[in-house]
């Protein structure tokens, strides 16, 4: 199924100023992460306490907030979940879910049902952190020598660096809204790189496809041409996925709305990568290494 077809847009020739509005995003979701010493973690990484009640009536957040810090919880963010009965309720402070239930039942007055408590240690936050630098890591390295394998070296470079600015983009945004990030959001960052690298890799297979095909057309030209062959399968895929993780963001409750979210950005940061980070790469690559000889 095709749903436009013969198209000849010149995506090269724009090349330059998507090249630099995707340096000014980087830049700015950088700047943002350095200004608040880093990104916004989540009791995953950090180590605390989170947990989930639900009332009887509507709870008043201020003075829930109130109560608990004067019993000694520390560090506390309440957020309304979902309904104006039901709260989640996140804090530095540590224990076993027992200790942490009655202190609940000590402090509150008004009639609740504890939905989930959920502790994570300092030192297993920190585990958790560098476990997850490792797996993002890992998983570009990896990428790197599957492509520089099936391809050559500069398609492997073009797709990783084109991995890499879907992966800052996505953190840049994040930083940008002061949302935090947790173990789901690292999932949501490796699904993106996934889902990035295969609308790469079916570019980089058209333009493997049309050199020899085109041989009295310049590179360019041909990556345009692979563009243009690709353009349809690409809308296509990108319009369904995106319709399935705004249903999931919209429907899917307030456990993955960070999640649904990041993906979101993620399909519309990978289609564009695919198109105007991935292949440029190579086209300056393969540029220089022709004027070096």
């Amino acid at each position: 199924m095709k749903l436009m077809k013969n198209t000849k847009f010149n995506f090269m020739k724009v090349s330059k100023i998507m090249a630099l509005m995707s340096i000014i995003m980087i830049v700015i979701g950088m700047s943002s992460l350095i200004i608040k010493g880093g990104p916004k973690l989540s009791i995953d990484f950090t180590g605390g306490t989170i947990a989930q009640l639900q009332f009887d009536e509507t709870i008043e957040i201020v003075e829930l907030r109130l109560k608990l810090i004067e019993s000694g919880f520390k560090n506390i963010e309440i957020v309304e979940f979902g309904s104006p009965k039901e709260v989640l309720i996140k804090m530095q402070t540590s224990g076993s879910s027992n200790d942490i239930s009655e202190k609940f039942n000590k402090v509150l007055d008004k009639p609740f049902t504890i939905r989930r408590i959920e502790s994570v240690g300092p030192k297993i936050g920190k585990e958790l952190q560098s476990d997850a630098i490792l797996a993002i890591a890992l998983a570009l390295s990896m990428i790197l020598l599957y492509i520089g394998f099936r391809f050559d070296f500069y398609y492997a470079i073009g797709s990783v660096l084109a991995l890499i600015h879907d992966v800052l983009i996505t953190l840049g945004i994040f930083s940008l809204l002061s949302y935090e990030i947790d173990l789901s959001i690292i999932a949501a960052f490796l699904t993106i790189v996934g889902y990035s690298l295969n609308d790469t890799i079916v570019v980089f297979d058209r333009i493997r496809e049309n050199v020899p095909k085109h041989v009295k057309k310049t590179l360019e030209e041909v990556i345009n041409v692979s563009l243009n062959d690709t353009l349809s399968r690409t809308v296509i895929t990108s319009f369904t996925t995106l319709i399935v993780v705004v249903a999931l963001f919209y429907f899917g409750g307030e456990v993955i709305h960070l999640f649904s979210f990041a993906l979101i950005v993620g399909v519309f940061v990978g289609t564009y990568s695919s198109m105007f980070v991935a292949s440029p790469i190579i086209l300056m690559l393969e540029k220089k290494a022709k004027n070096k000889k």
